[in-house]
C-alpha cells in the first residue's frame, strides 16, 4: 500500500481562530469599500454583508459538522470524496484551490496599491498596460518580495506560519477597535443618510445584490480551519474546531458591519464612492489627522499579510490533499522530510501568485468575482456532501451534530446555488463580465481539465482501498 505523507501537528486553538479570522478580514475593507458604497450605499453594504454572513454561517454549520468528523488536510476533498467519489473530490478541490489562489493574487496586487497611497513616489517605472491599468516595476517588485516571504514562511513549517498569524491578528484587532471607535464616537449618523444608493426608480437593489454575491470572497477564510485540521495539536478537541469556525464567521460579520458604519459616519459617503482606498481617505478628510489615515493603511498591511498567509496555507493543503489522494500528480502529495510541509504545493502556489500579480490592479475586481464563484462552487459541494453523508454514513462519529436535521445543509445548498446563479445568469446585475472575468473562469475550467488528464495514470494505479486510506485516513477502514 502507498505510504501516506504526514504533516506536523502544531496548531493551537488560538492559532486556528487567528488563521480563520485573519484570513477573512484581509485588505478588502480598504481597497474595495469605495465600490461597496458606490454600488449599494452604506446601509445596502451592511445589509449585503450581514445577509452574506448569515448564508456563510449556514455553510459554516455544515463545516462544523464535517470538520471534526474528518479532520484531515484539505477537508473539502475528503468530504466530497466520501460523499460522491473521486470526480467530485477533484471538482470541489480544484475550484476551492483556485478560489484560495485568487485571494493570494489579490493580496499580491494590493500590497503595491496600499504602498503607493502611503508613498506616491513608488509609482515609478511603468512597464505596460493590463486590464486598463498601468503596471509599474516597483509594484511587481513588491509583489515578488511579498510572495517570496509568504512562500518561505509556509515552506519552513506550519508552526512559524501559525505563530505569525496569532501575533498579527492580535495587533489587527487592537488597531481596528481604535479606528472603529474613532469613527463611531467622533462621526455623525447624519452623514450616513441616505443609507442606500438610489436612482430615480428608488433603491438600487441590483447594487446590493452585486455586493452580496461577493460574500464568499470576503468571508472565505473560516474554511481554512478544515485545511489545517490534520495539523491540530493533540490537546485540541475535534468538537472545538466546529465552534471556532462559527466564532470566526460571527466575528468577521461584526467587523465588516461596524467598519462600514464607522467609515460612513466620518463624512458624506458619496464622496468616497470613487476614492482609491476609501477607508483611509475617509479618516484623513474627516479628522484632518494624517496619522489616522496612516494607521488605517498600516492596519491594512497587517490584514493583507494575515489574509495572504492564511489563504496561501489553505490552498497548499487542498493541493496536497489532492496529490496525496492520487487525484493530482504524486509530487503535490509529498511533504518535506524535515519541515513536514507540502513543498511542491507551496512552490506551485508561490509561482501562481506571482504570475497572477503581473496582471496588475486592473485585474483585482475580476479576481474577486471569479474567486467568489470558485468558492461558492466549493461551498455548494460541501453542502451536498453534508446531506449525502448524513444518508450514506450515519454511523460515522460526529463530535458536533447540528440540530434540526437536514435544515442547515439544505439552506446552505440553496444559498450557495443562489449566489452561483446570480453570477452566471446573463441578465443578473451581478453576472460575470466579458471578456476578462469569463476568460479567467475559462482558464480555471480548462486548466482543471488538463490537470485531471495529466494525473489519469496515477488515479488508475490506485485501488479503491488505497485511495480511501490516502484521502480519509483513519476513517477509511470504516468506510
Amino acid at each position: 500500500m502507498n505510504s501516506r505523507s504526514q504533516l506536523r501537528r502544531s496548531v493551537s486553538r488560538l492559532g486556528f481562530f487567528a488563521l480563520a479570522f485573519g484570513s477573512m478580514i484581509g485588505v478588502g475593507w480598504v481597497t474595495a469599500l469605495g465600490s461597496w458604497f458606490g454600488q449599494a450605499g452604506p446601509g445596502g453594504a451592511i445589509l449585503a454583508f450581514l445577509t452574506g454572513g448569515i448564508v456563510m454561517g449556514v455553510v459554516g454549520i455544515c463545516y462544523a459538522e464535517l470538520t471534526p468528523m474528518l479532520p484531515v488536510a484539505g477537508g473539502e476533498v475528503a468530504y466530497s470524496y466520501a460523499a460522491a467519489g473521486t470526480g467530485a473530490a477533484f471538482v470541489v478541490g480544484w475550484f476551492l484551490a483556485c478560489g484560495y489562489l485568487s485571494v493570494s493574487v489579490f493580496e499580491a496586487v494590493s500590497i503595491g496599491r496600499v504602498a503607493s497611497f502611503m508613498f506616491p513616489a513608488i509609482d515609478a517605472w511603468p512597464l505596460y498596460e493590463a486590464a486598463g491599468d498601468t503596471v509599474f516595476a516597483s509594484h511587481i517588485a513588491l509583489a515578488a518580495a511579498g510572495t517570496g516571504l509568504i512562500t518561505w514562511i509556509n515552506y519552513r513549517g506550519v508552526e512559524a506560519a501559525s505563530r505569525l498569524q496569532v501575533v498579527l491578528t492580535a495587533v489587527f484587532i487592537a488597531l481596528t477597535l481604535t479606528l472603529v471607535g474613532a469613527g463611531l464616537l467622533l462621526g455623525s449618523v447624519r452623514n450616513v443618510d441616505p443609507w442606500f444608493n438610489t436612482s430615480s426608480t428608488g433603491i438600487e437593489w441590483g447594487g446590493v445584490l452585486a455586493v452580496f454575491v461577493t460574500a464568499p470572497f470576503w468571508f472565505v477564510g473560516f474554511d481554512t480551519i478544515p485545511q489545517a485540521a490534520e495539523e491540530a495539536k493533540s490537546k485540541v478537541a475535534p468538537r472545538s474546531l466546529g465552534r471556532l469556525i462559527l466564532a470566526a464567521i460571527f466575528a468577521a460579520a461584526l467587523f465588516y458591519a461596524l467598519l462600514i458604519l464607522s467609515v460612513a459616519m466620518t463624512g458624506p459617503w458619496r464622496d468616497l464612492a470613487d476614492a482609491d482606498l476609501a477607508t483611509a481617505v475617509a479618516f484623513e478628510r474627516a479628522f484632518s489627522t494624517p496619522w489616522l489615515a496612516r494607521l488605517v493603511l498600516f492596519n491594512a498591511l497587517i490584514g493583507l499579510v494575515t489574509s495572504w498567509n492564511g489563504f496561501f496555507l489553505a490552498g497548499t493543503r487542498v493541493l496536497f490533499a489532492l496529490g496525496r489522494g492520487g487525484v493530482l500528480p504524486r509530487s503535490f502529495g509529498r511533504s518535506h522530510p524535515s519541515h513536514a510541509t507540502p513543498t511542491t504545493a507551496v512552490l506551485f502556489s508561490g509561482a501562481f501568485t506571482f504570475a497572477g500579480s503581473l496582471l496588475g490592479r486592473g485585474a483585482i475586481a475580476p479576481f474577486v468575482n471569479v474567486g467568489s464563484l470558485c468558492v461558492a462552487t466549493a461551498f455548494l459541494g460541501v453542502s451536498i456532501s453534508a446531506i449525502q453523508l448524513r444518508r450514506r454514513r450515519p454511523e460515522w462519529p460526529r463530535p458536533y451534530r447540528p440540530p434540526l436535521g437536514l435544515l442547515f445543509p439544505v439552506l446552505a445548498l440553496v444559498g450557495s446555488a443562489a449566489i452561483l446563479a446570480a453570477m452566471i445568469v446573463p441578465q443578473s446585475p451581478a453576472a460575470l463580465s466579458w471578456p476578462l472575468e469569463w476568460g479567467l473562469l475559462l482558464v480555471v475550467v480548462l486548466s482543471g481539465g488538463v490537470t485531471w488528464r495529466a494525473a489519469a495514470n496515477r488515479r488508475q494505479a490506485l485501488s479503491p482501498s488505497e485511495r480511501d486510506y490516502l484521502i480519509l485516513g483513519r476513517l477509511a477502514v470504516k468506510k
